[in-house]
């Protein structure tokens, strides 16, 4: 019998240790009700309240005891270097007007890979590496503090997408 799953801990507390654990992409972290595949073949059926955007670390609670924890898998991703950290910010910029999913670091920005988008950053002066690590995106204010997904509208006002 599969175990269940109706809460999540996040970020799952150090002194809390997991059963299993499942390796998801970030696309596949945000969940509500899906029956996820354990690394050990074991599955566990998640169904929460609300959809939730799992990060790397978290724990799913298992009814009966015990957790499970999520792990970000490693992703094909652009690692995006600048000149300095102004530079930095014209380039959060230009990705932030396009509503692309970003991670944002010390020195870097990660993004999907995308050859016009790197185009794009090449053009505006920025290094472009092709790298694979987990993916773990920030989520705007639209997302309601990083759980949950909803549509969004602009309000009238204009975004220069050119």
């Amino acid at each position: 019998m599969p175990y269940r799953s109706t809460e999540v801990l996040s970020p799952g507390p150090a002194d809390k240790v997991p059963l299993h654990s499942v390796t998801l992409t970030h696309d596949a972290r945000h969940l509500r009700r899906k029956l996820l595949h354990l690394e050990n073949d074991d599955v566990v059926m998640l169904d929460l309240k609300q959809p939730v955007m799992l990060a790397d670390g978290d724990l799913l609670v298992l009814e009966g005891g015990g957790y499970i924890r999520i792990k970000a898998a490693d992703e094909a991703l652009y690692e995006v270097r600048a000149t300095d950290g102004l530079h930095l910010i014209e380039l959060a910029w230009h990705l932030g007007n396009r509503h692309l999913p970003v991670a944002i670091e010390q020195g870097r920005i990660l993004i999907a890979r995308d050859p016009v988008i790197r185009a794009m950053l090449e053009g505006l002066g920025a290094t472009v590496n092709e790298v694979a690590e987990p993916f773990q995106p920030l989520h705007g204010a639209y997302h309601g503090g990083g759980h949950g997904h909803g549509n969004h509208g602009h309000g009238g006002h204009h975004h220069d997408h050119g």
